[in-house]
């Protein structure tokens, strides 16, 4: 395009997007948690402003709040930004593809051209000049890769393609175009409309000059009561230009020109590219142009499809841009979001009424940190549990690492770290947002005397083990043997906490719930004599208060109490040598139990107790969540 007089084709300077970081993280929060495999088109805000650099544009930018999450929210986006003069908003819509190759198949001139019909029913409704903003619709087309942390995305901004196209008649600095009273008061007029709540974003307006060089800045809407004026006067069509460059005007011209020249016939348009420097009006960036236009005859028709131009170049060529935010996220926000993404993914479609909350805020209990309570810690953690407790008071040995996965050789050294410590520290390398504590204490056993100078230690560890127990939600009882597991099936009962059990043999596993105490018990006042650890056994009872049947425990239909299980016995009987493949199995079902438990819609009521031989039977309805047939398989019954 030439300057000057000499008439050429005009020619634009094409719209520029950039993305800010928190865009890309709001829509992928809201893709997780809200849209799901929905991908509708989703309305957008983005924001642009006048050029306030003599060498560099202004870019549309899109920000987090340019995602609203509801409508609500979007009322106060639109709210917020209004009346912004270093945000100028404009309408957009986004669509969110599921899949890479979704993303490619879009129909990439269909939907440009749609989003054009929309500019152009608003210039033929007199949307347009009620709100002038709608002229800058623009589009983008984008996948979110969730694992990966990459985008793929592309940019449109519509434009009415004119045909023939308009001519430059002249272009010069807006300087030259006004004389010394015009351009003070031009300036004074720009900068009185820039700083009022009601325009300062208003990208679209009038310049009125009369006759006694005073200026005044209008709403399009006031061109037919302004036209009309004195015959002394300067009529221009001015727009916000976010470009920066001395011989071109912006992008937003081309759909103002076809607003004008459809709406009100005009072959000759006098317009003015408005530009800044630090807040104020600058008449020597500011361009003033004449451009010749023709009105295509088809336009008249209602059911006319325009042409349109608009896709965004990347590095010159039509390509859309990929960007990768994952080096730039701190590793523990990355660990959660990667943490957390398959269980949303999840509630997409196969398990919609799943509870994260729920889950991320109970509190585990393990008491055990072996083969079983290294499982079961690692599937607590890949459900979303985050508050984890391991009690054990052993050291890691040489044999552990290989079956036990939280440790490694290393814990196995100068005698070996403490279980509960060692997995600790590793539950935080695998995971650093997890909530984890380890206890090193013994749990008193029946059948194991105990020396006379240890009794009050051993009853110290009672009270420690009981105020455990109180202040969680679920116990795992994870031990190696049998005894160990009786004062915690007693404190559970008594303080009415879901408790489960897993333990394996060499060829079979068992994994059960134990049987809440009566609902109607409360443990949250004791008495100085439960301090002591003396039971309340009315809290024990077979009914609860609404007189529904409770589960046994563990002990139940014991028919000799818990013994010492390890004096002479030979090592294999000392130790819990099992099939290597069965811990993880029993581990996974445990906390598959207690994820069913936590979503059934009656979790305590529909437990229930049948005496049939001296065994418990398990009455769960846990389809929401586990398969009736894995129940039946592989969850003994006691």
């Amino acid at each position: 395009m030439e300057g000057g007089s000499g008439k050429s084709i005009l020619q634009f300077a094409p719209f520029q997007s950039s993305v800010d970081e928190g865009f890309w993280h709001r829509l992928c929060s809201l893709k997780l948690n809200k849209f799901g495999v929905d991908d509708s088109p989703v309305p957008i805000t983005g924001f642009y402003a006048p050029c306030s650099h003599s060498q560099v544009s202004n870019h549309l930018t899109l920000m987090a709040e340019s995602l609203p999450s509801d409508s609500s929210e979007e009322s106060s986006v639109q709210a917020v930004s209004r009346g912004n003069r270093n945000r100028c908003s404009v309408p957009g819509i986004i669509y969110n593809t599921n899949t890479v190759e979704g993303f490619h198949a879009l129909d990439k001139q269909g939907l440009l051209k749609a989003e054009a019909q929309k500019i152009w029913e608003d210039v033929r409704s007199g949307k347009a000049l009620e709100d002038s903003s709608v002229l800058s619709r623009f589009l983008l087309i984008s996948f979110a890769d969730l694992k990966k942390w990459s985008f793929h995305y592309w940019f449109a901004f519509p434009a009415l393609v004119l045909d023939p196209p308009a001519t430059l008649v002249n272009l010069r600095p807006a300087s030259q175009c006004f004389s010394s009273e015009e351009a003070e008061s031009v300036s004074a007029a720009f900068n009185e409309w820039r700083n009022s709540y009601l325009t300062a974003d208003v990208p679209f307006f009038l310049v009125h000059i009369d006759s006694n060089s005073h200026a005044t800045i209008k709403h399009l809407k006031d061109w037919e009561t302004s036209q009309s004026a004195d015959d002394g006067h300067k009529l221009l069509f001015g727009f916000y230009d976010p470009c920066h460059l001395p011989n071109h005007p912006g992008w937003p011209l081309r759909n103002l020109l076809a607003l004008v020249g459809s709406r009100w016939d005009l072959k000759s348009v006098h317009f003015l590219c408005y530009r800044e420097s630090r807040g104020f009006a600058d008449l020597g960036l500011s361009l003033v142009g004449e451009a010749m236009i023709t009105i295509p005859p088809g336009w008249r028709n209602h059911g006319h499809v325009l042409n349109a131009v608009g896709w965004e170049l990347n590095k010159g060529r039509k390509v859309p841009r990929i960007i990768s935010l994952a080096k730039s996220m701190d590793p523990t926000r990355l660990a959660i979001s990667a943490a957390d993404l398959n269980l949303k993914l999840m509630r997409w479609r196969a398990l919609p009424s799943l509870n994260l909350n729920s889950l991320s805020s109970l509190k585990c209990l393990l008491l055990g940190a072996g083969t079983l309570g290294c499982q079961v810690a690692r599937m607590l953690m890949a459900w979303g549990v985050r508050n984890i407790t391991l009690v054990d008071n052993g050291r890691v040995a040489m044999s552990n690492p290989l079956r036990q996965s939280l440790y490694t050789l290393d814990d196995c050294l100068n005698g070996g770290e403490y279980k509960a410590t060692a997995a600790v520290n590793s539950l935080k390398r695998i995971f650093p947002a997890v909530e984890a504590e380890g206890v090193i204490m013994a749990i008193p056993m029946p059948g194991h005397p105990v020396p006379s100078q240890e009794e009050q230690s051993v009853l110290d560890d009672c009270r420690r083990l009981d105020d455990l127990i109180d202040s969680h939600n679920v116990v795992f009882l994870l031990t190696d043997t049998r005894e160990s597991r009786w004062l915690p099936s007693l404190l559970c009962a008594n303080t009415n906490k879901i408790t489960i059990t897993a333990a394996l043999g060499f060829d079979s596993f068992l994994v059960m719930r134990h049987g809440a105490g009566p609902c109607s018990s409360s443990h949250d006042s004791k008495t100085e004599a439960e301090n002591s650890l003396s039971a309340d056994m009315s809290n024990l009872g077979l009914t609860d208060g609404n007189g529904g049947k409770r589960l046994g425990c563990y002990f139940c239909n014991d028919v000799v109490a818990p013994i010492d299980s390890t004096s002479n016995r030979t090592l294999d009987q000392q130790c819990t040598v099992t099939r290597p493949g069965l811990a993880p199995i029993a581990s996974a079902l445990a906390v598959e139990l207690l994820v069913g438990i936590l979503h059934h819609p009656k979790p305590l009521s529909v437990i229930s107790i049948a005496n049939r031989s001296k065994r418990t039977c398990l009455d769960l309805d846990v389809t929401t969540v586990i398969s009736q047939l894995m129940l039946v398989r592989h969850i003994d019954v006691v």
